[in-house]
Formats: C-alpha cells, sequence, structure tokens
C-alpha cells in the first residue's frame, strides 16, 4: 500500500492520538471506585455497630478524592495502558495505602483521638485492592465496547513476531493500543494484515509522526542484524515519542526483569523467586492464612455440598485422585465426587469405543459432554466446587493456592522438557491457565502461562490470580 493509500484509509477512521480520552474515563471510574471503598469501610463498620458510625457520612469525604488521583497519578497509574496486571494491582495497593493512610494521619493530628471513622477507613483501604481492580477493569471493558480508548501505534515488523503483536492487539482490545499500520522492509510483504495496511518501507517513521502525529511504534523484527537495528532505532523509530522494543528471546517472561549495565553493555537481570527461601515461606504463610480463614466461613456451604452429593447418587463424598506434585511427586488431590463410582471402567469402554471421544480425551484428558458425570456433578464441575476440597491438600503441604495445574502421569509428555521446570514448584488449586481460558487451552498455551508464572511469581500475581479466579468460577468460563 502506498502512503497516499493509507493517508485516505487512517483519516476515514481515527481522529484521536493521545491517551487523554482514555486517561479521563480511568479517572472516572477510579473516583467511583473510591467512594465505594469509602461506602464499603463505613457500611461494614456500621454493620458491627449501629451506634458508632453514620453510614451514609462517608459521602461527605469527598474533597479527599483529588488526593487519590493525586496519588494514582504519582505511580503510574495513568494512562496505565500494557500495564501487567501484577504491578497494577501492586501500584493500587501502595497508592491506596498512602492515600488512606493520610486520611487517617490527618484526622489523628486533627482530633488527636482514634475512633470508628478511622478504623472505617483502614477498612477502605482493605476493600480498595479489589473495589480498585474491578472498575479498572470494567472501564477498559467500556473504553474497548464504545471505542472510546484505544492509542494509535504503529508496529515494525509483518514476519512472525510482528503478526504475532498485531493478533495480542486487535484480539485484546484491553490492552490500550491500536495497530494502525505495519511497516516492513520486505517488498512482497503484502498490502494488509488483518485489516492493517503494510508500507513496505520502515525508514518512513518521521513522516508518519509530522502527518499523524501517532506517539507509539512497536518495533517487532528480532531477525534484524545488530547495526540494521540500531540504524532503524536511531532514525526512523526515534521520531515516536514512546517505542517499545519486542526482544528476540520469547522464552524470557518475567516482568520483573531489571536492567544492569556492563561498562556499556546493557543486561537484563532476572531471578527464579520461587526458589528462595523467604518467597516460599511467603507463599506458604499466605496459603494457609487465606485457607484457614476462608476455610471457617465456607463450612457450612462444604457441609451443605458434601450432604448434597452424598443423596444424589451412591458413593463416597470426597474421591482421591493421583495426581503429580511437585518435583514429579504423586499425591491424592481431593475433590467433591463429580461422577459415577465405575468411572474408570466407563472411560475405558468409551476411549474402545468410539475413535472421536478418544481423540477428543488425549488432546485434553476432559471431555465436554461427560456422560460419567452425575448430574450435581455437573453443577459443582461447572461452578469448580468440586474442587473445594482441595484446600486440605493445601494445609498438607501438597498444593498451594495458586501454581501450575497438577496432571497425571499420561500428561507428562504433553509437556515434553518442561515437566521438571514446570513442576519444580507446587501444582495450585488455581493458576494462569485457570484464569486465562481453562479448559479451552491446550498444552502449549498451558505451558505458556505456567512458565510466565514461574518467571514472573509475585505476591502481587498470586492475588491478582486468586481475583481474577473468583470472576471466572462464577461466570463459568471453560469449565466443563
Amino acid at each position: 500500500m502506498s502512503l497516499t493509500e493509507f493517508d485516505i484509509w487512517y483519516r476515514t477512521r481515527y481522529r484521536r492520538t493521545s491517551s487523554a480520552l482514555t486517561t479521563t474515563i480511568l479517572i472516572i471510574f477510579d473516583l467511583i471506585a473510591v467512594m465505594m471503598s469509602f461506602g464499603a469501610g463505613f457500611f461494614l463498620v456500621n454493620l458491627y455497630d449501629f451506634s458508632a458510625i453514620n453510614f451514609r457520612s462517608f459521602v461527605t469525604y469527598w474533597p479527599y478524592l483529588p488526593a487519590f488521583i493525586i496519588v494514582f497519578y504519582v505511580t503510574h497509574l495513568y494512562p496505565g495502558i500494557s500495564l501487567a496486571p501484577a504491578e497494577e494491582l501492586r501500584r493500587f495497593t501502595i497508592a491506596s495505602l498512602m492515600a488512606h493512610g493520610g486520611i487517617i494521619m490527618s484526622r489523628y493530628v486533627e482530633d488527636q483521638e482514634w475512633d470508628y471513622i478511622s478504623i472505617a477507613f483502614i477498612v477502605s483501604f482493605l476493600c480498595s485492592m479489589v473495589i480498585l481492580l474491578f472498575f479498572r477493569s470494567c472501564a477498559r471493558s467500556f473504553l474497548a465496547k464504545t471505542r472510546l480508548g484505544g492509542i494509535p501505534a504503529v508496529i515494525y515488523g509483518n514476519g512472525a513476531t510482528g503478526q504475532l503483536i498485531v493478533d495480542r492487539l486487535l484480539n485484546s482490545r484491553q490492552m490500550g493500543y491500536i495497530p494502525v499500520l505495519i511497516l516492513d522492509n520486505n517488498p512482497e510483504t503484502g498490502e494488509e494484515y488483518r485489516g492493517i495496511p503494510i508500507i513496505a518501507d520502515t525508514s518512513i517513521g518521521p513522516e508518519i509522526v509530522s502527518r499523524y502525529n501517532i506517539k507509539m511504534a512497536i518495533v517487532a523484527m528480532p531477525e534484524l542484524k545488530r547495526t540494521e537495528l540500531a540504524k532503524l532505532l536511531n532514525y526512523s523509530v526515534a521520531a515516536f515519542r514512546y517505542s517499545v522494543l519486542i526482544p528476540n528471546f520469547f522464552g524470557i517472561t518475567n516482568i520483573w526483569m531489571s536492567v544492569r549495565d556492563f561498562d556499556g553493555i546493557l543486561g537484563f537481570a532476572s531471578s527464579h523467586k520461587l526458589k528462595m527461601p523467604w518467597n516460599l515461606g511467603c507463599k506458604r504463610f499466605m496459603d494457609l492464612s487465606i485457607v484457614v480463614l476462608g476455610g471457617l466461613i465456607i463450612s457450612p456451604l462444604l457441609l451443605f455440598l458434601a450432604l448434597l452429593v452424598k443423596t444424589s447418587s451412591p458413593g463416597p463424598v470426597l474421591y482421591g485422585h493421583t495426581r503429580l506434585g511437585k518435583d514429579g511427586k504423586p499425591f491424592k488431590a481431593y475433590k467433591f465426587r463429580s461422577m459415577v463410582v465405575d468411572a474408570d471402567e466407563r472411560l475405558k469402554k468409551l476411549l474402545d469405543s468410539d475413535p472421536e471421544i478418544k481423540k477428543e480425551w488425549e488432546a485434553s484428558h476432559k471431555l465436554k459432554n461427560d456422560p460419567r458425570v452425575t448430574k450435581v456433578g455437573k453443577f459443582l464441575r461447572k461452578t469448580s466446587l468440586d474442587e473445594f476440597p482441595q484446600i486440605f491438600n493445601i494445609i498438607k503441604g501438597e498444593m498451594s493456592l495458586v501454581g501450575p495445574r497438577p496432571i497425571v502421569q499420561d500428561e507428562v509428555k504433553k509437556y515434553g522438557q518442561d515437566f521438571y521446570r514446570i513442576f519444580s514448584v507446587k501444582p495450585g488449586l488455581s493458576g494462569m491457565w485457570q484464569v486465562s481460558g481453562r479448559s479451552n487451552t491446550d498444552y502449549s498455551e498451558r505451558i505458556s502461562y505456567d512458565t510466565y508464572y514461574l518467571e514472573s511469581w509475585s505476591v502481587w500475581l498470586d492475588l491478582w490470580i486468586l481475583y481474577k479466579t473468583v470472576g471466572v468460577v462464577i461466570r463459568g468460563k471453560g469449565a466443563y
């Protein structure tokens, strides 16, 4: 495509190149979220003691809202484009703690007393971590659906890497960038890819910026030689205000990587955080704290589900299935029984009699329409309530709240050489693949998600996955 043809195409579709509107929408949703947090804090304290605090009085604290937006801005939560979820949670938590702490301190300095309102703001801070994330997700969904958000970006490269970036941006508009042009140095590259125009000239970056004021460039050309890449970055890409360089080592997916300087030579530093005793201790403490507290809260539900399973079909309430845990060590993973008692025998007959079912089973070790599942079992599986007994595996130290999915021996070959690396940690009740697609993902994607989790682990990532798990379970997405 020529630059003249692109000019006509672009001007009929895009007007904005700034993140100002995106930032404005995010600020509005954040303000609502902060007020909702205030309301939650005041409501819960009021629920505890009706005479202690007036629930409706939380609205009188709206003058504190600008302080929250300032702190959010200082912690780089605006415009918040392409921010890793775990990092976003970390920044929200720190910013909210600073803002709530400032309110509590200012009230104490003024009144010289500790009262229920201060306690309400502490509760508000605890609620804000979930409420802020939820409203930020709502804001991004709103921007994506209404086409109000999205910053135009130029993609350098139409090879496999460039097309992968375009695919990700088009498939997930909530990421914040919209690919509007692909620049490539191959004259046989074609006219477009997925509706995005392609111009076979990587030197026109300055002209693109001058004509359309596009501010973002994403360079995805790992096949370039070092001298060619340096020339591209120093001239064409340098015209853009912002740029991202996609490296040619996709095997490394650590979002916490940092830069090291070896006398003018840059290196990327990373660490395997789940091999450090302190981090393992923190993860274990979080597992036990959440499981014990949550187990007490949901114990009536667990008893009801146990009674439901027992009365709905013959057989035991719990089912212990042999799974592989840390370092490939087998253990019994507990579940509420969701199948008939002779499920293994029936499965063997199904696989021997139906090639299509056998093919589906070999692909994912799951069947969408499994005749062995009871009526109650279908409900338990759809809601993932059948997995609740695995909290006992967590207490025993065989599993963690978050980690790779525990697998059976027959699945080891699907992981290949990645098996021992991925299962160098405890398997999890939930994990990256569960919140990203659950049963709809294939093994290559599961390995990719598990690798990302291992190399990018932090307490914040675990908390974000647990937060996402609730929504995925409620929607029943990908579960069967």
